[in-house]
């Protein structure tokens, strides 16, 4: 009798392991997984000076902590060293001539990854165009996506319209700004931001 009860009983407690390893590959084949793209400038910046991380760098590493995100950091050295006002003035240069600068590494991977969030600063009105490069690279169609922006005033800029146009069949989801001086002392706002997107 007493056999008959103890194998019954592994009998249900292996049911049971099974049972819970299914609902936890269940739940982890439901569990979205993101990335983050972004561009940052360090070095010299409006209001924040000359600066060692980025500010869109600061924004993507919140995600990330936030939403266990991978990152890929959009790295190009065409910018190092140039004071704020001639690299706004090649920044401009670019926009006007639509020009696509190169930048470093490649993304591996990227069938893996539902959710997209993609930051840049706002330089002449959207991103920074190293981030076209980026965008005639990669097709985001299908996946959805988040744009943000660090900014000093012009929010969003022509972001979305830029994205939705880059990638017509992905799904855009509104955006979200911060300030370029704020982003070292205001992760609140960030965090708030992506406890609202429910992920």
């Amino acid at each position: 009798m007493k056999k008959i009860l103890f194998t019954l009983l592994a009998v249900l407690a292996l049911t049971g392991c099974n049972a819970q390893n299914k609902n936890e590959k269940m739940v982890n084949e439901q569990m979205k997984k993101c990335l983050v793209v972004f561009f940052s400038h360090a070095g010299e910046n409006y209001s924040v000076g000359n600066i060692q991380v980025g500010n869109t760098k600061i924004v993507a590493d919140y995600i990330s902590e936030l939403t266990g995100a991978d990152q890929f950091e959009i790295v190009t050295h065409k910018y190092d060293g140039m004071a704020y006002t001639p690299l706004t003035e090649l920044a401009q240069e670019e926009a006007r001539n639509d020009e696509r600068p190169a930048f470093e590494g490649k993304l591996e991977n990227l069938d893996q990854y539902d959710i997209i969030f993609i930051g840049g600063p706002i330089w002449w009105g959207t991103y920074p165009q190293v981030m076209f490069t980026f965008f005639d690279t990669y097709d985001l169609n299908g996946k959805t996506i988040y744009p943000f922006t660090t900014h000093e005033g012009s929010g969003l800029g022509n972001v979305m319209s830029d994205v939705r146009k880059a990638y017509p069949n992905a799904d855009v989801k509104p955006g979200f700004s911060i300030y370029g001086h704020e982003v070292r002392t205001n992760k609140a706002k960030v965090e708030k931001w992506i406890k609202g997107l429910n992920l």
